[in-house]
């Protein structure tokens, strides 16, 4: 075996494309700053009942796991920094009206996942807390499809569900926890057969609304048809005039919105609308969002709570490889006028760099294809 080779699903991020990623991310924190979100560092570590804490099996199992040599306890290498968020949110700051967070930072998976399909993404979210109105939810959404089109995506794809809808007929037709994890499956993979063979033994009037969801999904359209085939209760209904109100605020000549009432990601974990943007050149979501007020209360500060989060190298594959920006090499030298030409391009962002004497010059190597020379007495940049 070579010393030399990385864990499969993990790899190096060479200059250009970390030059890439480090300007998309200080743009994005930007675009986060300007909102009223504060950038937040949690740890890449922390004791795993506070890491796992209200999120569900699917992060459990995504989780590096080690134990802690100091006091003997488990760990874990997060696999998601919502968590982290809402510790934070309830322990650390503890405001008392809307707090809004954002992060940028690696985290690391068990298997691969993601458009970048890596085990160690960087991801990017923003998250508020404070407020159970449809307005955050609103917020938050129109904060993602700015970042995406800040990433040149110009035309997206928001396909949205809310879990309310499955947690009522779940409710209604008193589904035991195995019954109900294997309808979440059948139904967020849209096979029917399957849908049918798990709700047979159910009353007859309880069967087809979970047949009905494999079905509904696509435009506006998905609503006024599911007011017609799932039971008129309460939740249903708020769930259904929620999406509505999204699709009214979201939709644009850039945006457009459609719905998918099987979609059930992260069921244990989201209280309310889920979210996903879309778009060409994408074979999977690019971003994920979506209410989750009960994490706070595994914390033991119940607190309203949705955001968004994406993997920025999943999000900016679709712009192809990186390019190197290319730069000026200057001679070694204590001439006053040259150290001041250096300092000039530096100051403007033009990257400059010495030449150290007996060193082979290899311009591709150096990432320069021009030179700082001395004509006629004065320094001039010329091309190589």
């Amino acid at each position: 075996m070579h010393n030399w080779l990385l864990p499969e699903y993990i790899e190096d991020v060479l200059p250009a494309e970390a030059a890439r990623l480090e300007s998309y991310r200080r743009q994005l924190l930007d675009l986060f700053r300007v909102h009223g979100y504060q950038y937040v560092m949690p740890p890449m570590m922390e004791y795993v009942e506070s890491l796992l804490t209200g999120t569900g099996h699917d992060l459990d199992i995504a989780t590096f796991k080690v134990v802690d040599q100091l006091t003997g306890r488990l760990m874990g290498l997060r696999a998601d920094t919502t968590p982290q968020a809402a510790r934070i949110d309830a322990h650390m700051l503890n405001h008392q009206g809307v707090s809004r967070l954002c992060y940028a930072g690696t985290v690391l998976r068990t298997k691969p996942d993601g458009l970048a399909r890596t085990r160690e993404p960087l991801q990017m979210g923003a998250e508020l807390y404070g407020h159970a109105g449809i307005e955050s939810d609103i917020e938050v959404q129109r904060l993602m499809i700015k970042a995406l089109q800040l990433l040149g995506m110009q035309t997206l794809f928001v396909d949205v569900s809310h879990v309310a809808i499955f947690a009522s007929l779940s409710h209604m037709a008193q589904l035991e926890t195995q019954q109900e994890e294997e309808l979440q499956a059948a139904l967020h993979c849209k096979d029917v057969a399957r849908v049918k063979a798990l709700v047979a033994n159910l009353p007859v009037k309880a069967q087809q609304p979970f047949i009905d969801l494999t079905h509904l999904h696509g435009g506006i359209e998905v609503l006024e048809n599911a007011h017609d085939c799932l039971p008129d209760t309460p939740e249903i209904a708020q769930a259904l005039q929620e999406m509505a109100a999204i699709a009214a605020r979201l939709r644009s000549p850039s945006v457009e919105v459609t719905f998918d009432l099987s979609e059930l990601r992260g069921y244990h974990y989201h209280s309310g609308l889920v979210f996903a943007a879309y778009a060409k050149g994408y074979a999977g979501p690019i971003a994920l969002g979506g209410r989750y007020d009960e994490v706070g209360a595994a914390f033991g500060r119940a607190r309203p709570a949705t955001g968004f989060s994406l993997d920025l190298r999943g999000a900016l594959l679709a712009l192809g490889p990186a390019q190197t920006s290319m730069g000026v090499l200057a001679p070694v030298s204590d001439d006053p006028a040259l150290q001041t030409m250096i300092e000039t391009l530096r100051a403007e962002g033009t990257v400059v760099v010495e030449a150290l004497p007996e060193a082979p010059v290899h311009y591709s190597e150096l990432a320069c294809d021009r030179i700082l020379q001395k004509v006629d007495g004065c320094w001039q940049v010329l091309a190589v």
